[in-house]
């Protein structure tokens, strides 16, 4: 049975016994890619309401959430970001494509 939880340190990671401030196992990885951010469309799965997905950026973690922030502000819209893809909520991948090359990424527009 792995700790999960400690009285002196709080919540600890199960994998390697640390706190979750200090774990190690599950530091952000970059993920693998070609160097390309992608910026699709899709309504699948969603009641018919598009969703413009950004994919490929090389971040993870924190760094992937405030460019989320960053583009959602950017293109006055909601949105997530979870699993490496960032989603803003309606049609915006023009825009989303400027505010990307702004920012230094090769951006690719890729779908209809």
């Amino acid at each position: 049975m792995a700790l999960v939880y400690s009285t002196d340190h709080g919540r600890t990671c199960p994998a390697c016994r640390r706190t979750l401030a200090d774990c190690v196992c599950k530091q952000a990885v970059l993920p693998a890619g070609d160097g390309i951010v992608r910026v699709g469309r899709e309504t699948g799965g969603r009641g018919g309401k598009v969703v413009t997905l950004v994919r490929g950026v090389p971040l993870a973690g924190e760094a992937l959430a405030a460019l989320g922030k960053k583009l959602r502000t950017g293109c006055g819209t909601g949105g997530t970001t979870k699993d490496g893809v960032i989603e803003l909520q309606g049609e915006h991948r023009d825009r989303a494509i400027v505010l990307l090359q702004a920012e230094g990424y090769t951006v690719k527009r890729v779908g209809g």
